[in-house]
């Protein structure tokens, strides 16, 4: 059975925040098992706590689809780098420690990225980005477009889609998700 599961950002962001709680109806809405868990860590959101939460307790697996927000972006794609998954969607997504100290303290950046792996190891990517994004420079996303070969939605007013401001509901979220959905089915039944 597909399972969607949110990642929230660091800093003490939850999946109870901005944008997540309204695609989580609208997700249930179209009769899709959201999981919008408590993350362990929620300040640091460190990869040596993030990766066996979701890989170990919340069993992250070929039906599994990841939904993460800026560094929960960067844990899906992480996990995706460690195992097959169903696909993702990466929110306000980067590659580098951006020069944040909390960023470097999260361990996601000792390692270099294998973006081939990242890709084999899902049917489909969908990238979100905004250019005025005050966090993560447009070339971040643009160069995670490039590496991942993935569907990419680049917006001109968006920030950090939460974050830096209340971000009540993303549609366009929702829309390409279902849309992904239906369209595999559709390939799958064929």
């Amino acid at each position: 059975m597909t399972k969607i599961i949110f990642i929230p950002g660091n800093g003490g962001s939850t999946t109870k925040d901005n944008w997540f709680p309204k695609v989580k109806t609208e997700l249930e809405a179209a009769n899709l098992t959201v999981i919008s868990p408590e993350f362990p860590d929620p300040d640091l959101a460190r990869s040596s706590i993030w990766l066996p939460f979701l890989i170990d307790e919340l069993k992250v697996d070929e039906n599994t689809i990841l939904i993460g927000h800026s560094s929960g972006a960067v844990a899906a794609m992480r996990v995706a780098e460690k195992q097959p998954i169903l696909g993702s969607i990466l929110v306000g997504a980067y590659y580098t420690h951006l020069g944040m100290k909390k960023e470097k303290q999260s361990g996601y950046f000792d390692l270099s990225w294998d973006f081939e792996k990242i890709g084999r190891n899902q049917k489909w990517i969908i990238l979100f980005a905004s250019q005025d994004d005050p966090w993560v420079p447009i070339k971040q996303s643009r160069y995670l477009h490039r590496q991942l070969n993935c569907e990419y939605h680049e917006y001109k007013d968006q920030g950090h889609f939460g974050g830096d401001y209340y971000k009540s509901s993303f549609p366009e979220l929702s829309a390409a998700l279902i849309r992904t959905l239906s369209g595999q089915e559709k390939v799958g039944s064929n």
